[in-house]
Parts: structure tokens; C-alpha cells; sequence
């Protein structure tokens, strides 16, 4: 199955790793997905409270 997404890397300190792991497995989701999930959300309440952020997608 083909994919649109991005793979890169992210370096974390161990603290922010394991936290990020424990409130994952609260959500029942994989790191990556609750990292991405977070992410969503955040920039959802940035546009929310400031606008639709502009990039050079069409």
C-alpha cells in the first residue's frame, strides 16, 4: 500500500521519549501515530487562532 507521508528523523532525550511512549500507550497508539496525532492537533489551533498557515503545495 503506497503512502503520501514523509519519513524523517527526530531525535528526542530519553525523558521525552518514554513520556511520549507512556501517553501513546494510554491513547492505544503506536509513537508515531500519536506523535503525528499531536501534531494535528497543534497546528489545527494555530489556523484555529491565527489562520490557514500558506505552503507552496497546490
Amino acid at each position: 500500500m503506497a503512502t503520501n507521508k514523509r519519513v524523517f528523523t527526530l531525535r528526542l532525550s530519553d525523558e521525552v521519549f518514554d513520556k511520549i511512549g507512556v501517553l501513546a500507550t494510554n491513547e492505544h497508539r503506536s509513537m508515531t501515530n500519536y506523535i503525528e496525532y499531536v501534531l494535528i492537533q497543534h497546528l489545527e489551533q494555530i489556523e484555529k487562532e491565527h489562520g490557514k498557515i500558506k505552503t507552496d503545495e497546490k
